[in-house]
């Protein structure tokens, strides 16, 4: 590890710290690779208006990906909240300007109850109310047809290609259901980018919208893209910051503000992750991953085991699993001890589960083995 090692934040009195955990939005999200961080410092060099910019960039974009338009958003929390917005209040400038405020427009999106998630808080900030369908033990057709009403503005869908829900209703019936009812559907699809065929997936599906975030790309971690047909991607733009400049209409995506060189960043980062060699980049993956595990073997009452997903945002990883009677110490314990040592590694147990998951993804090289090593000294080798 270099001398100057996270100098930048020392001088400020911060502690930097290693990330096994992957791409999370409190540890930073992304680090921008070297081809955005050339197209953003060629951004610097001229004055545009971003009204333009940002139709001349998505238009990149969806032909990159094979999807009728796209447009730049404020990270994907950002595309799910604007295209909530165009979803109740469409192309009207006074119901654009009437949001949050609900009264007299379709208000209510409809998401099954077994998809509720930590990020459908992102469409209730347009002023959307969140209805459940179905159940905890599953979601029928007949569900999503009763629930359907005169209030019904679009049918949001939680896409993990990696973990389907077998008891959740397809992506395909929600789109016929709905479809046939005049309803839009919405795709949550923020890390749904390889295979690459499922890049923009959703859309080419029949879904009207679905968000990325492009931070997986290696664009900057605030950069998201909204995906869809060109009437929504249309009424999205119209509800943005840049329109609320541009057209001086008062919508609700003022602070969601992306600046020019993070427009082109983005069509940087996607126009190398739809030509890179994807096999170098799993193989490097794994390889930090296996590292990580050969440091740990013949450690009494840990088990750590590789994980082979490659489909998605977090290629590989590995989880740990330990017997408290034997290691002597939880997983509690080494989460805290991880972060106390110098410098910090941060880890995590996540709400129901019993193991550390440890991504490559936020690894600097050499740090797969630190890792490793320092997980190992946790417990005496």
């Amino acid at each position: 590890m270099a001398s100057d090692w996270g100098g930048i934040y020392k001088e400020l009195g911060a502690r930097p710290v290693i990330n096994a955990i992957g791409s999370v939005t409190m540890l930073g999200g992304s680090t921008p690779i070297p081809e955005v961080r050339e197209a953003m410092a060629q951004a610097d060099g001229a004055w545009i208006p971003l009204m333009e910019l940002e139709e001349k960039a998505g238009e990149a974009i969806a032909k990159m990906v094979n999807v009728p338009a796209a447009y730049i958003t404020s990270g994907a929390g950002s595309a799910l909240t604007l295209a909530t917005a165009a979803a109740m209040a469409g192309d009207d400038d006074d119901k654009i300007q009437q949001l949050p405020n609900t009264a007299g427009m379709k208000n209510e999106i409809l998401i099954q109850t077994r998809q509720r998630y930590w990020y459908d808080r992102c469409l209730e900030l347009a002023g959307a109310k969140l209805v459940e369908f179905g159940s905890e033990e599953g979601t029928t057709e007949q569900d999503l047809e009763q629930a359907i009403g005169p209030n019904t503005a679009a049918v949001h869908y939680y896409a993990v290609e990696q973990d389907p829900d077998p008891q959740s209703l397809s992506l395909e019936k929600t789109i016929e259901i709905a479809h046939a009812r005049g309803v839009l559907v919405m795709v949550d699809a923020a890390g749904q980018i390889y295979p690459l065929e499922n890049f923009g997936k959703y859309v080419r599906m029949g879904a009207d919208f679905q968000c990325i975030a492009a931070k997986y790309t290696g664009a900057p971690q605030s950069v998201g893209l909204a995906l869809g047909t060109k009437e929504m991607i249309r009424k999205i733009g119209l509800h943005s910051f840049a329109s609320y400049e541009g057209r001086r209409i008062r919508g609700i995506g003022r602070p969601q503000k992306v600046d020019r060189q993070e427009m082109v960043g983005a069509v940087a980062a996607v126009r190398r992750w739809m030509t890179m060699n994807h096999e170098e980049r799993l193989a490097d993956s794994e390889q930090k991953c296996q590292n990580v595990i050969a440091s740990l073997r013949g450690i009494p009452g840990l088990k750590a085991e590789l994980i082979t997903n490659v489909i998605g945002h977090h290629a590989y990883g590995v989880n740990l699993a330990l017997d408290p009677a034997i290691a002597g110490m939880t997983l509690v314990d080494v989460v805290a001890r991880l972060k106390e040592g110098e410098p910090p590694i941060w880890t995590r147990v996540r709400d129901g589960e019993d193991f550390i998951t440890i991504h490559a993804f936020g690894m600097n090289p050499g740090e797969d083995k630190i890792i490793g090593e320092r997980i190992a000294a946790l417990f005496g080798k």
